[in-house]
Formats: C-alpha cells, sequence, structure tokens
C-alpha cells in the first residue's frame, strides 16, 4: 500500500485531491493583508510573500522553521515581524491541517517538519538570519527537519538548494527541481531524507559546529545492534537487531518527536510509550511480542521488541491464495478455504486474549498479523504494533489505521476490532475491503462473490456484512443503509454497449469545469507536476481518447478546455507522452485541432528534449513516437528527424532503463525501434527492437504456475505498464514482421499471467482492465484468449466497481477513492472493455488492434492503421 495516497482523501468524499482544497481555518498571518510593496502567492501548501523589488540568486543556502502543532502559530508570528520588517523573502504553510499532514506519520519524510522557508540574498546574510531566528525561537519545538543540517538546538535548519522554479531530468528520466554546477550544467536538487549538500559545494565556516553535533549522536554503547531496516515512516524507522549481551533477534522500533503524528496529534514518541504501556498489560499471552527494553539515541526514543518468527498475512495471498491461478479445481479451492478459516479463528482468539486484558487493539490489518506454521503446517498467529492500542474505559477512536480496515468514526472501543475482524473475513477471500471507504454496501456484493468462488459457508460471510453495514445511516461518508434485493451495480461491466454509456456518465458527471489544474478527477499524480490534469495517463487528453476510441459521444467542452490550457503550457510541465506535452499534442491532433498540435509540439522541441529519460511513460520512447506519428499525419519532416534522433540516443548503452515493462523499461524503446522500421524499412531498427525486448526478458521469471513475470527482485508483476503484459503486447507486433522461439515461448506464458482470476487493483496500467486490453488483442495462439478467458476477467474487473450517481464506476490506485482518467481509472477500464467488445478496436497509442485469426475476414474500416499501412501518411496510431 502507498500510504501517500491517504493525505489526499480528505479534501473529496469521492476522489482524489490535493490537500489545501480542503476548507480549513487558517493563521492569522495567512489572512492579514499583503504588506505594501509585497507580492504573495499560492503554490501548493505554502503561501510566499516577497517584495515586489528583491533581487535573490537562483540558488543558495535557504532557512527552515519547524513547529508542532501547538506553537506553530507563535513561531509564525514571530518570524512574519522579522521577515517583512528586513524586506526578506519567505514561504509558511498557512493552516494547522496542512501542518498536520506534513508531518503525518506517512508524509514525505524529506518535507516534515518544514513549516517556514527564509531565502537569504547570500551566505553573510543566511548567518545573520539564523543566529536572529535561533535567538528569538530559543526553546521553541519542532520537528527534526530530516534533509537539513540543525542550527544548535532550536527549530532553525539550513539546507542549499534552488530558489527558483527549474528543471532537468534525473537519473531516472523524471522531471526533478534543478541547481546549477560550477560549469554551469543543471543537476538535480536532491531533497532526500538526509542532509546532503551538493558534492561541488563548499561549506561555510559558520556551519562546520552544527555538522560536528550532527555527527556526535550514535548506538555507541547501546546494547543493541542494528542488522537491517525493515521499514521507514515519518515517525521512524522499525529495525531488526540482536542484543549483544544475549545474542537474541530483537526488533527495534524508533519514534521521533513532534513528528509521524496520528488523527488526534499524538507523534511518535507517545504513540511508542502507548504500545509499551499496552504490551506490558498484556505481557504473558503468546500472541503479542514481550518488551525486552527502552533507550534513547539523542532525542530518537527506541522500544525493543521480541522479534517474532514468520510472516505478515498479507505476503501468504501470493503463496496461497487459488485465484492467482487461471481456473483453480475445487480442491485448490476448498484447501484455502480451511485454512482462511483456520486463519481468523486463530486472529479471533488472539484478539479475544487481548480484550480480555482490557485492551484495545485500534490497528488489526493484514499486515500487522503474523503467521508462522509449524511443520506439519498447522498456523499460528501473533499480532503487531500497538501503538494505537489503548485501555477500553479511554474510549478512544481509532487515530492509525489502515484504509482497508478503518473503522467508522462512530465507533469505540472493542467495537473497533470487531469491525476489522469482519472486514477480514472478507479480505481472507477478497482483498478489496479498501473499497468500503466508498460505500460499505460494497461488502455486501463482495461477500456475494466469495461466496461463488470458494465453498466458504455464507453465514460466515453474512455475519461480516451484518457487522459492516450496522450503523451505517443514509449519507453517511462510506457508508448507506443496505441496499433492497437487486444487483449491486447499476449496469455490469461485460453488458456493451450500456457498460459505455454508463461508464461515460459517470466521467462526464466528475467534470469539475471551473477548476484551472484538471477538468476531471482523476489519480494523485494530477498534483505531482504542472499540467498533469491536460496529460493523456492521468488527465483529460486520455480520458478523450478512451472516449474517442470507445465511440461515445464527443465532448466538446472538454476539448475546449484542453484546448484553452496548452496554447500556454504551465512552466515546468513535462514532456512525455503519458505525463506531458508529448502525449497532449497527440491527443489534439487525434480529435482533430491539428494546429493547437502542431504548435505544442514545436514548443516541446524547444525544450531540452534530448536529456529526458528512456522510457515510453514521460521519456525520448514516448515523445519519439508523438513526433513521428504527427509528423506522418502532417508531412512535417522535421518531426520525423525529431523521432530518429530518439531513436538514435536511444540505441546508445548509457541509455537503457534499468527497469522492465512497457511504461518504463526497454519495451518502450523497442515499441519506438519497431514503428520507425515499419515507416522506413531500415533493419537495423527491427534488430534494435528484438535486442530491446530481449533485455526485458532478461529481466523476467517464470512461476509455478507457469507464467511469466517481471522480477522486481522482491515481487513479480505480470501488469501491463510495468509487468509482464506490456511486454507481450509488444512481443505481438513483433512477430509480424520475423519470427523468433524465445518470443514465442515468452508471449504464451505472458498469456498465462494474464489469466488470473485475482487482481488487487482494477487499473489500465496496472490492473485487470490491462489484462481484459491484452487478452483481447494479442495474437498469441493456443488456449487463454478466447471469448470465455475474456469474460472471466471482464467479471474479475467487475468485483471493483463502484456505484456513483448511479453510474458504473472504477476506484483509482490503492482503491481509496474513484478515478476517471487513463492509467488508473474508469477511462482505462472504458478502453480495455471497448477492446473486447463484439468488434472493439479501442486501443492504446502506438499499439492498433492485431489482426488476429478470428478477425482475418473482417472488413478493416477506411483510414484504420494496421501495422502493414506503412510508407504513406495515415491517421495517428
Amino acid at each position: 500500500m502507498n500510504k501517500g495516497y491517504a493525505a489526499f482523501c480528505d479534501a473529496d468524499r469521492w476522489f482524489y485531491d490535493a490537500p489545501y482544497r480542503r476548507a480549513g481555518e487558517s493563521y492569522p498571518a495567512a489572512l492579514a493583508p499583503v504588506p505594501s510593496g509585497w507580492r504573495s502567492h499560492r503554490s501548493g501548501d505554502w503561501l510566499a510573500l516577497r517584495p515586489a523589488d528583491a533581487e535573490l540568486p537562483a540558488q543558495g543556502w535557504k532557512i527552515h522553521v519547524s513547529a508542532t502543532l501547538d506553537n506553530a502559530e507563535a513561531l509564525l508570528t514571530t518570524v512574519y515581524a522579522y521577515c517583512t520588517a528586513r524586506r526578506i523573502a519567505f514561504k509558511f504553510i498557512p493552516s494547522r491541517y496542512l501542518l498536520h499532514l506534513r508531518n503525518a506519520k506517512y508524509a514525505d519524510r524529506a518535507a516534515s517538519g518544514k513549516f517556514i522557508t527564509v531565502y537569504p540574498a547570500d551566505e553573510q546574510q543566511c548567518r545573520r538570519i539564523a543566529e536572529d531566528l535561533d535567538a528569538a525561537l530559543a526553546g521553541a519545538a519542532g520537528p527534526y527537519i530530516l534533509s537539513d543540517l540543525r542550527w544548535g538546538a532550536g527549530p532553525v535548519y539550513l539546507r542549499y538548494g534552488s530558489f527558483t522554479l527549474r528543471h532537468c531530468y534525473d537519473e531516472h528520466g523524471e522531471l526533478v527541481p534543478a541547481i546549477e554546477t560550477p560549469d554551469g550544467r543543471l543537476v538535480p536538487d536532491r531533497r532526500g531524507p538526509v542532509f546532503q549538500p551538493p558534492e561541488w559545494l563548499e561549506l561555510p565556516d559558520f556551519l562546520e559546529p552544527h555538522l560536528a553535533a550532527r555527527s556526535a549522536a550514535n548506538l555507541t554503547g547501546i546494547p543493541f545492534t542494528v542488522e537491517r531496516a525493515l521499514h521507514f515512516s515519518n515517525g521512524g524507522g522499525v529495525y531488526v537487531g540482536k542484543d549483544s549481551r544475549t545474542g537474541e533477534s530483537v526488533v527495534l522500533k524508533e519514534a521521533r518527536p513532534y513528528a509521524g503524528l496520528a488523527a488526534d496529534g499524538a507523534d511518535a514518541v507517545t504513540r511508542l510509550h502507548r504500545e509499551r504501556a499496552a504490551l506490558e498489560r498484556l505481557s504473558g499471552l503468546d500472541c503479542v511480542p514481550a518488551v525486552r527494553g527502552t533507550f534513547t539515541v539523542g532525542d530518537h526514543h527506541f522500544l525493543v521488541l521480541q522479534h517474532l518468527a514468520g510472516k505478515p498475512l498479507n505476503t501468504y495471498f501470493a503463496r496461497r491464495h487459488p485465484l492467482i491461478e487461471a481456473d483453480p479445481d475445487q480442491a485448490e479451492l476448498a484447501s484455502y478455504t480451511d485454512w482462511a478459516l483456520k486463519i481468523h479463528r486463530r486472529v479471533t482468539e488472539a484478539v479475544e486474549a487481548v480484550h480480555a486484558r482490557g485492551v484495545v487493539f485500534n490497528d488489526l490489518h493484514l499486515f500487522n498479523i503474523m503467521v508462522a506454521e509449524d511443520e506439519s503446517g498447522e498456523p499460528s498467529v501473533a499480532l503487531l504494533d500497538f501503538e494505537a492500542a489503548a485501555h477500553v474505559d479511554e474510549g478512544l477512536r481509532q487515530t492509525v489505521a489502515n484504509p482497508a480496515f478503518v473503522a467508522p468514526a462512530e465507533r469505540r472501543g472493542f467495537s473497533v476490532d470487531r469491525y476489522a475482524l469482519a472486514c477480514l473475513r472478507i479480505a481472507l477471500f477478497l482483498p478489496l475491503t479498501s473499497l468500503f471507504v466508498l460505500d460499505r454496501a460494497k461488502a455486501a456484493h463482495l461477500a456475494a462473490v466469495a461466496a461463488e468462488q470458494f465453498p466458504v459457508p455464507r453465514q460466515f460471510l453474512d455475519e461480516a456484512v451484518e457487522e459492516i453495514l450496522s450503523g451505517a445511516p443514509q449519507g453517511a461518508p462510506g457508508g448507506r443503509p443496505p441496499a433492497p434485493p437487486g444487483p449491486y451495480l447499476p449496469v455490469e461491466p461485460g453488458d456493451w454497449p450500456a457498460a459505455r454509456a454508463s461508464m461515460a456518465a459517470a466521467i462526464r458527471a466528475s467534470a469539475t469545469r471551473e477548476r484551472e489544474d484538471r477538468f476531471v478527477p482523476g489519480d494523485i499524480a494530477q498534483f505531482a507536476t504542472a499540467g498533469a490534469g491536460t496529460g493523456f495517463g492521468y488527465g483529460i487528453a486520455g480520458v478523450l481518447h478512451a472516449l474517442a476510441e470507445t465511440g461515445a459521444e464527443p465532448w466538446p467542452e472538454a476539448e475546449e478546455w484542453l484546448l484553452e490550457r496548452t496554447g500556454e503550457p504551465d512552466s515546468g510541465t513535462p514532456l512525455g507522452f503519458y505525463d506531458g506535452l508529448a502525449g497532449t499534442a497527440w491527443t489534439l491532433h487525434r480529435l482533430g485541432h491539428a494546429g493547437p498540435a502542431l504548435d505544442l509540439s514545436e514548443r516541446l522541441l524547444r525544450q531540452p528534449w534530448q536529456s529526458a529519460g528512456p522510457d515510453l511513460h514521460s521519456g525520448l520512447a514516448g515523445i519519439g513516437l508523438a513526433m513521428d506519428a504527427l509528423g506522418t499525419a502532417s508531412g512535417e519532416s522535421g518531426l520525423h528527424t525529431a523521432a530518429l534522433r530518439c531513436a538514435e540516443l536511444l540505441a546508445r548503452p548509457e541509455q537503457r532503463p534499468t527497469r522492465a515493462g512497457l511504461m518504463y523499461g526497454n519495451t518502450g524503446p523497442a515499441l519506438l525501434f519497431l514503428r520507425l522500421y515499419e515507416r522506413t524499412g531500415d533493419k537495423e531498427l527491427l534488430l534494435q527492437a528484438a535486442r530491446s525486448l530481449h533485455r526485458d526478458l532478461d529481466r523476467c521469471v517464470t512461476s509455478a504456475y507457469g507464467t511469466l513475470q517481471v522480477n522486481e527482485g522482491w515481487r513479480t508483476m505480470p501488469y501491463l505498464g510495468e509487468g509482464s503484459v506490456g511486454i507481450g503486447m509488444v512481443l505481438d507486433d513483433w512477430l509480424e514482421h520475423a519470427p523468433d522461439e524465445r518470443f514465442e515461448q515468452a508471449r504464451r506464458e505472458i498469456v498465462r499471467a494474464a489469466q488470473a482470476t485475482f487482481y488487487a487493483q482494477p487499473g489500465l496500467l496496472r490492473g485487470a482492465a490491462g489484462m481484459i486490453l491484452h487478452l483481447a488483442r494479442t495474437t498469441t495462439p493456443g488456449p487463454g484468449t478466447g471469448p470465455a478467458d475474456i469474460a472471466r476477467q471482464i467479471d474479475a474487473l467487475a468485483r471493483h466497481a463502484v456505484p456513483y450517481q448511479g453510474h458504473l464506476a472504477f476506484p483509482g490506485e490503492q482503491m481509496m477513492r474513484l478515478s476517471m482518467d487513463l492509467a488508473t481509472g474508469t477511462a482505462g477500464a472504458l478502453l480495455a472493455l471497448g477492446s473486447a467488445a463484439p468488434g472493439g478496436r479501442a486501443h492504446l497509442p502506438f499499439l492498433p488492434p492485431l489482426r488476429r485469426t478470428a478477425a482475418a475476414q473482417e472488413p478493416v474500416p477506411p483510414g484504420t492503421v494496421t501495422h502493414r499501412t506503412t510508407r504513406q501518411k495515415r491517421n495517428l496510431t
């Protein structure tokens, strides 16, 4: 689970949205009139103030001030007065809510603690400001800013970095903030959770004592050693180590003061003390870890716990869950059901033992349940992570929770754990319970599906649904009363064209016409870079492509909105296909806006596009494909030249991706080489495509089930965007030109990877929708791609669906909110279902429908582009 998504859930009931859009009380300084001769502007979470005549360097030493929720307003008042009196530019977080998010448990560790940023004009002024603020704020508490060097013992910190908005591409091809080297090159402005000034920078003398003080804190003299890190959050780390006195393996939990805030404002240290108190109350139970000690290093607190054998329950799904197969037999389903029921019984017994001591666990979920099996395979369970635990008499609400098990806000005490146990009943069979945050009525739908798939007693599931739906009033967030008998979904995804009409209506109903940043809601990537709301992967361009590909009605209002915002794209808009200008230009031309499309492509080519990464999503492969297609459609030879230049750069060994798959691996460049070969006839390009595909296949492994998946080291991935299915799509295309024994074998095993009966998410690039698109398109011979196979995947996709205003919609990444974009949400599902519909030819750019055997005699509509229509003008593909 990506914890970063949680911060984007509070601003809107149904969709991910930027935290700063949530209404909340601002600090008085944020509401005060702008001083005469000053300018102010909002940028994301920040409110910036700057003298109108101020001239600042492009980069330098900047000063940060950290603060707690309780002292932030007072510190801001002091710094505001200091800076405005001296005409020093600064910015600050304007509300308590946003400061809370910045310091929350799963906030960005590199940005945590930064409340105020001050911009000195030079090093001399930097020293003076740091000394003045240190004196003015002496004794004030605040979280340690990990990316900075602390000045003394107060809340003042320093870091060298950019002052103005400049960007460059990093080693992964991602657009990042930049600083300039002494020889004039732009390089990434590193903003990790460690103090790391540029290697070419000489540290000012006045910072040397503070650097020495920083290095003094270590574990010397502590009777425990750290062997490896298990996990990091903004509150601290979790490590495996040893007791140097006994040799016993232990777990060390670290807590940073004032950081890692929970919903009630409790910091990591407070929660660590809560965990110790709870575990000491539970001492002697074999279902919880024993406390082995505590210590403090600097101001970081540590709790030392018994290291329990086993693995977290969530890891057992990849190993045991039968729905990872295409067609599990009844014996497998029965065996898994027996195991799951036994696991739930053991967990229930553990929770009851905790309750018998008067303790509410308050954070039961798949990651906090440790499972161990003896030699006979008999499982035992233990509960982990008691930082949210409390005595039942305290009546506390849940303040730290996994989204898939979070209880309704009105629940208190043992009722919180009963709700989680009910969710566990369903999650053991279909781990999709995060959808209950959107609609608790989804519990009955998933229970019905689980009962169809597994021989589980219906009463076991019905009791779970009753517990989950109890106390869910009409209109309550995440809940509604039990629905009357009848279908849960307004239309089944396989019921085309009714599903098309319903999904298109959901997309249109979600439109936010008045907003400047997006027209339809999508993934949190909409807020990660400039212009993302216009783009192909996460913005309106991709949505319009999906609607057009599936024959939905045109949406002129959305096209007008896109045109208005691409005439002068926002500064810092990426150049790539799925995240930036290339994809938007391609889409505008595909929609008939040739002039604006060419204007945008010319603007792109005036940027330093040669320094982009190699991939299809954001880099040279996607840029090259877009420019080549636009060149063919427009006759502009310069666009073809740019595309060939992309291929030349990608042929260099240093440009090879470090990942595998269609979006970020060698398969994206292979697709560019292949399409250029089809246009030019240059056989070296076909060979380059083959070499790239072989490099990605080298990063794949074959599972025990005969499925080929990308090996990421700690997991294997089958998906269209980052897994093997995207590789399989380009293998199909390459094999239309020449034979290759390895490619033939690989694509058969990839088809098997696209036939699992369960995928964790519905999205096109990382979920079930991508499997539908591949199976509907592939020319791989043999079983697995017939109508029944595709229908089974459409049924699997339906498990994720949620009604929105009476229409069919799908959740985005992490499934805590709906998404309407192409990469993660409803538009992607629409495109996939359109590819599988009778006569459907919906497709992704540059991956047009192949000539399948069953469709070989179907007439090709005029203007349709296939691989064979080369060396002539054609529509964009």
